[in-house]
């Protein structure tokens, strides 16, 4: 009781500059060696995402929208990263476009890195056409016209020179849409333009908070998959079998959780202990 009551007591002293530096290790450590903790249970939208692209025979074309920011890159990059590794892997033909500004070199970025890592060739595997302003009236433009909405690709090569376009005149040659979204335009939009014109699978990935909005075509049938912020992200990583940025941050976030658990209860029973000892008159 006697050691208890030194703890205790020095709780009250303890210097905010340890809480600091423990919460530091707490972040840096797991995202450095990319420690996570495995989800007892993949939920079935990450499921369904991975299976139906795990299915696609060698030579599917998906269409891969990058509608995300630097804002929200925590949360969209992550999964950016593992469905383009896993289209890579099954040998799938990725044709990915920004309807986002921003979004242009975040795509270019994830597909230049993981082609590189994978062998893949610019033009004979994926085609990055860069970004289109317009949101919705693109959608709708390529639904029908592909080479009018994107007549070369982010480099200024035409269509007609880039083999993995050919044949592409709009989306029905397409086996799967994919829009890595954070906000407007994009998976609302891919579902309710493209999907009701050309009956293409669409599928996607949101942040966290905006996910739930997505559940209502989830449950129509409208989409075959989700992938919600980090954890969604993280989920997809250890189906894939691979480790990459969500599930270090999950592992993160996880022990900072716990770490900040330790310190409310310490705080709390620390605040009984000296209560006790002021209704009983005890002087240190």
């Amino acid at each position: 009781m006697e050691t208890l009551a030194k703890l205790l007591n020095k709780l009250k002293t303890l210097d905010r500059r340890i809480i600091f530096t423990l919460t530091a290790l707490a972040v840096i450590i797991p995202l450095v060696a990319r420690l996570g903790i495995p989800s007892k249970q993949i939920t079935n939208e990450v499921q369904g995402l991975y299976d139906y692209l795990d299915k696609l025979p060698p030579g599917s074309k998906v269409l891969i929208s990058f509608d995300y920011d630097p804002q929200t890159k925590p949360e969209c990059h992550p999964m950016a990263i593992a469905i383009v590794r896993h289209c890579f892997k099954k040998n799938l033909i990725i044709i990915s476009i920004a309807l986002w500004p921003t979004g242009a070199s975040l795509a270019d970025q994830v597909l230049t890195d993981e082609a590189k890592i994978l062998g893949k060739e610019a033009g004979k595997d994926y085609a990055f056409l860069g970004y289109k302003p317009g949101g919705a009236v693109v959608i709708q433009k390529i639904c029908t016209n592909f080479a009018e909405a994107f007549p070369t690709d982010d480099k200024g090569t035409p269509l007609k020179d880039i083999s993995v376009m050919s044949g592409i005149n709009d989306l029905t040659p397409f086996s799967a849409i994919l829009s890595l979204s954070s906000g407007d335009p994009g998976i609302k939009q891919w579902v309710m333009i493209a999907h009701e014109q050309t009956r293409v699978p669409v599928a996607g990935g949101c942040t966290a908070v905006s996910a739930p909005e997505f559940y209502p075509y989830l449950n129509s049938g409208q989409m075959f998959g989700l992938l919600g912020g980090m954890k969604g992200a993280s989920e997809y990583e250890q189906i894939s079998g691979f480790k990459g940025m969500a599930t270090a941050g999950m592992g993160a976030q996880s022990i900072v959780h716990l770490l900040l658990i330790i310190f409310i209860i310490l705080a709390n029973i620390s605040y009984f202990y000296e209560k006790r000892k002021e209704k009983l008159g005890i002087v240190d």
